[in-house]
């Protein structure tokens, strides 16, 4: 179960990474036309899902009797609650808006999750997970 944990929480960065691409693509060649369509939503979707899985993978470890060796399971709990949250919570802030800002304002949202989820990985707070 921790392999798995580590695969979804690989997905999910390289998944954030996608979708600040993406994002930033359709900003650039909107030239005054709907940037996001409906394919970009699911991923959102998705992501959310994806990162709402990682999360549920990880309270199972720690109810399981595992534990991270940095000991910051809280700070681990709260970072995967924001990175689960936040791309639907932008997209209800800007009331489902799809033009070249809200393109922007998903990138940067996707580049800072991305960035922020390898942070986690260099300060070990995704693992390596200990047996208590």
């Amino acid at each position: 179960m921790v392999d798995f944990h580590q695969i979804l929480f690989n997905m999910h960065i390289f998944y954030s990474l996608a979708l600040g691409l993406w994002a930033a693509f359709a900003a650039v060649n909107a030239r005054g036309k709907e940037s996001l369509s409906g394919n970009y939503w699911g991923a959102v979707v998705v992501y959310a899902l994806l990162a709402g899985i990682t999360l549920l993978v990880g309270v199972a470890l720690l109810l399981t009797g595992f534990e991270l060796r940095s000991g910051r399971t809280v700070v681990y709990v709260l970072y995967m609650l924001w990175l689960a949250i936040i791309m639907p919570g932008l997209f209800s802030l800007m009331s489902g808006r799809d033009d070249r800002q809200a393109a922007l304002a998903y990138a940067l949202l996707a580049f800072f999750n991305f960035s922020t989820s390898l942070s986690m990985v260099q300060r070990e707070l995704i693992g390596p997970w200990l047996v208590t």
